[in-house]
């Protein structure tokens, strides 16, 4: 079985800073990418940043130039490191990856169970 763990959230000051860090253990046939989402309360899923294995990242609009993704391929890892944070990057964050399916080739997604980041003064 596959599993992503996450951690490093908690509670944190606006300004202040934090780091997710996210493990993935067992087999991801073909993995492409690791992504970072979070959901605050009452709203959709949405994607923070994503990392390919080439090393190429995106960021969304909302954290570009706070938030900076980065990727360890030989060890399935991901980090989000968070800084400037803002009391509206309250959300739990999610750790993804992306394989494929080898008998169908359609993609695979994997999920962590999430890790509770507040920003409050």
């Amino acid at each position: 079985q596959v599993q992503l763990v996450e951690s490093g959230g908690g509670l944190v000051q606006p300004g202040g800073s934090l780091r997710l860090s996210c493990a993935a253990s067992g087999r991801i046939y073909s993995m492409s990418s690791m992504a970072w989402y979070r959901q605050a309360p009452g709203k959709e899923r949405v994607l923070v940043a994503t990392v390919t294995n080439s090393g190429s990242t995106t960021t969304a609009d909302s954290v570009k130039g706070r938030f900076t993704i980065s990727r360890d391929n030989a060890k399935n890892t991901v980090d989000l490191q968070m800084n400037g944070l803002k009391p509206e990057d309250t959300a739990v964050y999610y750790c993804n990856a992306r394989g494929r399916r080898w008998y169908n080739d359609y993609p695979q997604d994997y999920w962590g169970q999430g890790t509770q980041v507040t920003v409050s003064s």
